[in-house]
């Protein structure tokens, strides 16, 4: 597919893009040479090839969420400088 000057025009619309000439026109090759890499890649056979979700193979790699006990919250707020119900009282910052 072979891209034309109007729709480099319009792609530099939508992307709220002021192109000078010479710009266009290299816009229109590089988006020309993009669409024909992926006629090739569209022409490769791909059937029953899986989606991958990552090219990697990564699985997971966060530790299980498991409950164990917490610090004692009296302990953890004996340095603080105010208190409320339990909390760091901390002053506004945000009307």
């Amino acid at each position: 597919m072979e891209i034309d000057r109007k729709m480099v025009e319009y792609v530099a619309e939508l992307s709220k893009l002021r192109l000078s000439e010479p710009e266009k026109d290299l816009m229109q090759q590089d988006l020309t040479k993009v669409l024909q890499y992926m006629d090739i890649l569209n022409s490769l056979p791909t059937e029953g090839v899986e989606p991958l979700t990552h090219v990697s193979g990564v699985e997971n790699v966060f530790r299980a969420d498991v409950a164990r006990p917490s610090y004692d919250r009296e302990k953890i707020l004996q340095n603080a400088i105010a208190t409320e119900a339990g909390c760091f009282k901390v002053p506004q910052t945000v009307e």
